[in-house]
């Protein structure tokens, strides 16, 4: 599964061409910086999923919430 930032990068790379010679540390550089950016947002709707099951009485196991977060995001984006 890719991230919504790494689809938009292969699909604007096929629509309008590589970045022009010399600028591909500009993009790369933007392009990490939007995935940390999306990583973000996915992790505290994550934790925040979480909080809700644990104040529901559904998790019962409180192990480190972040730890919990990194493993799903590695393991579903990190393929």
């Amino acid at each position: 599964m890719k991230t919504a930032v790494e689809w938009f990068i292969i699909n604007l790379i096929q629509v309008c061409g590589a970045p022009p010679e010399g600028t591909w540390k500009e993009a790369e550089n933007l392009l990490q910086q939007a995935k940390e950016m999306e990583k973000e947002q996915i992790g505290k709707a994550f934790l925040n999923g979480r909080i809700k099951e644990i104040g529901e009485g559904v998790l019962f196991d409180l192990q480190p919430l972040t730890e919990t977060f990194n493993d799903y995001y590695n393991k579903t984006f990190n393929k």
